[in-house]
C-alpha cells in the first residue's frame, strides 16, 4: 500500500467521528441515571476512545510489537489498515479480513451486547418508574444484563482489533463492573428485601442458567 497517497493513520478526524457514534449509540441504551451508571458509562467511553486512537490514530502496539511481527509474519505490511486486525493475521487469514472468522464473531458479540443494553433498559425503566424490582425480561436470566451487554461489546471490539491497551483495561473494567454490581445488589437487598433474596435465590449474577428460567421470573411477562 503506498502510504503516502492513502494513509492508513493519522486520521483523528475517523477517530473522533467513530467514537462519538459508538458512545452516542451506547448511550441511548444505557441512558446513565445514577453516580454509579455514569461511572460504568464513562469507562467503557474512555475504552472506545482508547480502541479508535489506535485503530485510525497512532498505532502503538503496531509498533511496540514490530519487530515480533515481522520475524513471525514476514511480508505482512503491518502498517496497513488491514494488517492492524492482528487475529486475522496472527491465524494465518490473509483475505480481506473485515470478512474474516474473528471479525463475524465480534459483530456478533457487539451486536449482542448492544440488543442487550436495550432489552434489559426497557425493563428497568419500567420498574423504575413504578419503583418495583426488575425481575422480567433479561432480568429473569441474569441479574446484572448492562453489565453483562457492555462486557460483551468491549469483547467483540478487542476481537476485531485488540492492542495492548486495551487488552489492558478490559480485566479492569470487567473487575469494576463486578464491584459496580455487588454495590447494587447491597442497595436492591436495602430496598426490596425478602423479594430480593428470593430474586437472587433463583437468579445467577452474570451467567445464565440453561433451559428455562425458574418460576417466578418468566423472561416473556411484561414488566
Amino acid at each position: 500500500m503506498d502510504h503516502s497517497a492513502q494513509p492508513s493513520y493519522g486520521l483523528w478526524s475517523l477517530v473522533i467521528v467513530n467514537s462519538l457514534v459508538f458512545i452516542i449509540f451506547a448511550f441511548s441504551f444505557a441512558k446513565p441515571q445514577s453516580s454509579r451508571d455514569w461511572r460504568s458509562f464513562s469507562a467503557f467511553s474512555a475504552f472506545v476512545v482508547a480502541l479508535f486512537a489506535e485503530m485510525y490514530g497512532y498505532p502503538l502496539t503496531i509498533y511496540l510489537l514490530s519487530g515480533w511481527l515481522g520475524s513471525r509474519f514476514p511480508g505482512v505490511d503491518f502498517l496497513s489498515h488491514d494488517a492492524g486486525h492482528l487475529l486475522e493475521v496472527m491465524f494465518g487469514w490473509r483475505a480481506n479480513p473485515h470478512f474474516g472468522p474473528f471479525h463475524f464473531l465480534s459483530f456478533a458479540f457487539i451486536g449482542g451486547g448492544f440488543w442487550l443494553l436495550s432489552a434489559a433498559w426497557r425493563v428497568l425503566w419500567a420498574n423504575q418508574r413504578r419503583g418495583t424490582l426488575a425481575a422480567t425480561g433479561p432480568y429473569a436470566r441474569v441479574r446484572h444484563p448492562q453489565y453483562v451487554g457492555f462486557v460483551l461489546i468491549l469483547f467483540g471490539f478487542l476481537l476485531q482489533w485488540p492492542t495492548i491497551l486495551t487488552l489492558a483495561m478490559f480485566p479492569v473494567l470487567v473487575f469494576m463492573y463486578v464491584r459496580l454490581a455487588l454495590s447494587e445488589e447491597r442497595t436492591s437487598e436495602q430496598a426490596f428485601g425478602s423479594e430480593w433474596t428470593r430474586y437472587a435465590a433463583r437468579t445467577p449474577r452474570f451467567f445464565p442458567r440453561l433451559g428455562r428460567p425458574q418460576p417466578g421470573s418468566d423472561p416473556h411477562r411484561r414488566a
